[in-house]
């Protein structure tokens, strides 16, 4: 029985995401946000350590990429079906990505107070804009209130148009901020404009970032043996604007996540069949 319903495909087609409650258990949800604090070297029940180092302002993004409790979710079997069913194979692979914690505003930390951010991760230049998607997964029942992922829904429509693509000007006041229970999976459109709002709750924002995608053809060897080395080091591609931890605190405190047929299959150690 097919877990993407034709709600779902609807929904995905005229605004560019939809929200695929209960793809994760919620033990595999607070293992993670447990894997955020201790990477964070924080206390998660005292406010004032939410603001300190080694976090720094902003979207709140943390790079923390290969932690066994992430590959505990990329490897749930619910999360690949899903993807086969969007990619119609299962012949898939992760792209293990970062986390998300953004701490709510607090009148002690004003640099703290992230307004929200609005863009692409793909190349607006090349148009018309191809297939693919990004996701999200939120870690804590989340309100729309709290720094919480938002995006222009329907604006993508106008980057994949196949006759005359254009890139719509992008307006904080056209983004809407999407609410969702620990579990859900929010996927989109790599052509929908996105980012996280501004959080002005009591509690910050959790949530992992993840996406799949169909194994190249013919294969990529350099790509398969690159992507393991990052699994066996347990460290970031360290391209473009992410450079990885600097403390390198992954490759010092854990070795490699423990993977299973599934996950081995997913990061490439293992060719699917």
């Amino acid at each position: 029985m097919p877990i993407i319903s034709q709600k779902h495909h609807k929904h995905f087609e005229r605004y560019g995401y939809m929200v695929i409650e209960n793809s994760v258990p919620i033990e595999l949800c607070n293992a993670v946000v447990e894997a955020i604090f201790d990477f964070l070297e924080m206390n998660p029940d005292n406010p004032d350590d939410w603001y300190q180092l080694p976090h720094k302002p902003g979207a709140g993004m943390v790079e923390m990429y290969q932690h066994q409790a992430m590959w505990n979710v990329y490897q749930y079997p619910l999360i690949h079906q899903i993807y086969t069913e969007i990619y119609g194979t299962h012949r898939i692979w992760v792209h293990p990505d970062r986390v998300n914690m953004k701490p709510p505003l607090h009148p002690s930390y004003p640099e703290w107070d992230h307004k929200g951010m609005y863009h692409w991760d793909v190349d607006t230049s090349k148009l018309p804009v191809t297939f693919g998607t990004q996701g999200v997964l939120f870690l804590t029942d989340t309100a729309d209130n709290q720094g919480s992922f938002v995006c222009w829904p329907g604006a993508h429509k106008s980057l994949i148009d196949n006759k005359r693509p254009w890139v719509p000007e992008l307006s904080p006041e056209n983004f809407i901020q999407v609410s969702a229970s620990a579990g859900s999976l929010l996927i989109w459109h790599r052509a929908l404009p996105h980012g996280n709002g501004r959080n002005t709750s009591n509690l910050p924002r959790l949530a992992q970032y993840m996406n799949f995608y169909p194994v190249p053809e013919p294969m990529d060897e350099a790509r398969r043996q690159e992507r393991i080395t990052l699994w066996k080091e347990r460290r970031a591609l360290g391209r473009g604007p992410w450079p990885g931890d600097p403390r390198g605190w992954e490759a010092k405190n854990y070795g490699p996540a423990k993977l299973t047929e599934l996950g081995r299959k997913l990061l490439g150690l293992d060719l699917w069949h």
